[in-house]
């Protein structure tokens, strides 16, 4: 999914174009040394910031997970570690803004300090915190023995600097290099960066960079991708902040799958300070969320004209059927601002009962389509959240990273999140949700009941970003191209559960008995037959094929095509086609095909034919007494082999009997 510039990708984009300006650094200077008594006063004063792993994993895998290959202290340790913090004095600490912000909405305990000898102290209060600075000043709730450390807020490049930090999550190390340089151009005109060439890891953010008296200059907060240069915020920005202020000022651009247009603004918000741990949260989720509400509206206002299904560019769309298959596709913008839609779609993976999953991809969405095993009853499947995504697991989409190998998922246990969605066409989708804790991520999977399972989209995001992963693939649901399919067995337990049908479904008759007759009676279209014409069994195959369309000033979502067949896989079917008058602007293709349909012309002139192994003959239906109709029906029938012509006509007439086109 093209997504909003995440900050840690907006830091290595800044620090590559800083990197690829070609800037000269200040020749190395004499690196003084750190003073080894300065170490365990400055150790004393630097933490972890940990969160809590999860102690319970409702996850089953294929197999038990290997805790063996893990470090002893992987294996052990009780806390994850994400960043470094520092003591300032009066009771404050210091640590990345984005270090903290981990703890939203997460999965794992709140962030909290753990010093070296491996006490936890929790945070209490936060008192100044710049996301736009990248920086955050709280208090403990129990305040930690020992000296905080003194602070240099003007210091000169070309000096010996120590980066001090959790390094890999090993515990808290102190790395040598040099203050370099600032950046040559001030950040928004404001402040300069700090470059220094001390080591730096995972870990670092949010730890101090010392000089050789071991006094605090600047807050490591990014790495670059590319060399040892490292970049830290001068730590006189962060004592000068007013205290009781929180600010929020990122500029972001935000993108939707379906087209390529980019929104582009910035995210400035402030709020007052100092709050409890979890009321920032809070705040903090509240203002970022409505901020995304926000900039999705903006995104597609600003692509109304052309956004599908307004505008020309939506005409062909709107005057075809664009697939019959049962794998979802994605109603896209191409070149020209013409729609059509797009995925791909791979080999089926077989599952007992007759099911199947047919996995595929649009960008970064993981689309499917689920056949329901015969052995799972209807109103369970379309019920319980569990059924099918123990049955799309089976593909091996997840598969959990531990020591050197991939684990596969087998079980996500039940949904955190299970949201009912009606999209813009009336379709009734779910949206559930599934917690990743060993990752503090989610999984998300929006699914659309259809006769013989699901079709839908599936993605994984950070827990922090679930809003925003949820907003957007509810958006997503007016732009997702589905068939309705199934063997009539399948249709008729779908039927039975008036929860998941479409809005187009509920005033649609479909009435049939094995070996009886087959009856579909809509606003727009009535037809039947019985065994005289096809056999009609429980494993006979309906779909019903949709497309978006015009009807007098609306576009509609509605079947656009019937086909049924005596049985999966055969060549027997009766099938029922709408075609819609196309403006003249869509091309000869378009009108030319119209003329054929108006004037009866081959193959609508009911002369039977031969294709492949099968013989078919076809004809156009229109309203009783409409002298120039705007919509019209071609009518086929199919029938394996080579019947005598006689019979085929008569078929033909057997289908025509009881149609009646409505339509005007």
């Amino acid at each position: 999914m093209k997504k909003r510039v995440s900050m840690a990708a907006a830091r290595a984009a800044w620090s590559a174009v800083l990197l690829a300006a070609g800037l000269c650094l200040l020749a190395p200077a004499a690196a003084a040394t750190l003073d080894p008594e300065r170490l365990p006063a400055i150790q004393a004063a630097t933490f972890e910031v940990v969160s809590a792993k999860p102690v319970d994993d409702p996850l089953e895998y294929e197999k038990p997970l290997p805790y063996e290959q893990l470090p002893f202290q992987q294996r052990n340790d009780k806390y994850h570690s994400i960043g470094t913090a520092f003591s300032i004095g009066n009771g404050r600490y210091v640590t990345a803004a984005h270090v903290l912000l981990s703890g939203v909405n997460s999965l794992w305990g709140e962030p909290a300090l753990r010093d070296n000898a491996g006490k936890v102290y929790a945070i209490d209060k936060v008192h100044k915190f710049s996301l736009e600075k990248d920086f955050v000043v709280f208090s403990l709730k129990e305040r930690p023995a020992g000296a905080p450390l003194e602070v240099a807020p003007k210091p000169a490049p070309g000096r010996a600097v120590y980066s001090v930090g959790n390094a890999y999550g090993t515990g808290v190390v102190i790395r040598d290099g040099l203050y370099t340089s600032d950046t040559p151009e001030q950040q928004d005109g404001r402040w300069d960066w700090m470059r220094f060439s001390a080591a730096a890891s995972p870990g670092n953010s949010g730890g101090p960079l010392v000089d050789e008296a071991g006094k605090v200059i600047g807050v490591v907060l990014a790495k670059s991708p590319n060399e040892n240069l490292n970049y830290a915020l001068p730590i006189g920005m962060v004592m000068d902040a007013p205290d009781g202020v929180g600010s929020i000022e990122q500029r972001i651009g935000y993108q939707f799958d379906v087209f390529d247009s980019t929104i582009t603004d910035t995210l400035r918000a402030s709020f007052d300070l100092p709050l409890p741990l979890a009321r920032f949260f809070a705040e903090y989720k509240r203002t970022t969320n409505a901020w995304y509400d926000q900039q999705l509206a903006a995104l597609l206002a600003q692509e109304k004209a052309r956004l599908f299904p307004n505008g020309n560019g939506s005409d062909a769309l709107l005057h075809s059927i664009a697939t019959m298959g049962n794998f979802p596709k994605v109603v896209v913008r191409g070149g020209n601002d013409t729609w059509g839609v797009a995925g791909e779609e791979r080999n089926d993976i077989r599952l007992s009962g007759n099911g199947h999953v047919t996995p595929g991809s649009y960008g970064n969405n993981f689309l499917f389509h689920l056949r329901r095993p015969d052995d799972i009853p209807a109103g369970d499947f379309y019920s319980d959240p569990q059924l099918p995504m123990g049955l799309l697991l089976q593909v091996g989409f997840l598969k959990r990273p531990f020591g050197n190998e991939q684990i596969l998922v087998t079980s996500l246990g039940k949904p955190s999140g299970n949201v009912a969605h009606r999209d813009a066409w009336g379709r009734n989708w779910r949206l559930w949700t599934w917690d990743l804790a060993y990752a503090n991520a989610k999984i998300a999977v929006l699914a659309l009941p259809v006769p013989d399972g699901y079709v839908g989209v599936a993605r994984s995001t950070i827990a922090m970003q679930e809003h925003d992963q949820a907003i957007n693939m509810l958006a997503l649901a007016d732009f997702i191209y589905a068939n309705y399919d199934g063997t009539l067995a399948q249709w008729k337990q779908f039927l039975a559960q008036p929860g998941v049908l479409p809005e187009a479904l509920r005033d649609v008759d479909i009435d049939f008995s094995y070996g009886k007759h087959f009856r579909y009676d809509s606003g727009r279209l009535a037809f039947g037959y019985t065994p005289e014409l096809q056999r009609i069994g429980e494993d006979s195959m309906l779909t019903l094929g949709f497309s978006f369309f015009r009807d007098g000033g609306d576009t509609v979502w509605d079947v656009a095509e019937a086909w049924v067949s005596a049985k999966a896989l055969e060549d027997n079917y009766v099938m029922i086609v709408r075609n819609p008058s196309p403006p003249s602007h869509l091309g000869n293709d378009y009108l030319n095909e119209w003329s054929r349909l108006v004037e009866r012309k081959f193959p609508y002139n009911e002369v039977p034919r031969r294709e492949d192994d099968s013989s078919r003959i076809t004809t156009v239906v229109a309203a009783d007494g409409v002298e120039s109709p705007s919509v019209l029906y071609a009518a086929y029938v199919s029938t394996e082999g080579s019947p005598p012509e006689d019979e085929i006509k008569g078929k033909l007439d057997r289908l025509l009997k009881d149609m009646k086109v409505k339509e005007r």
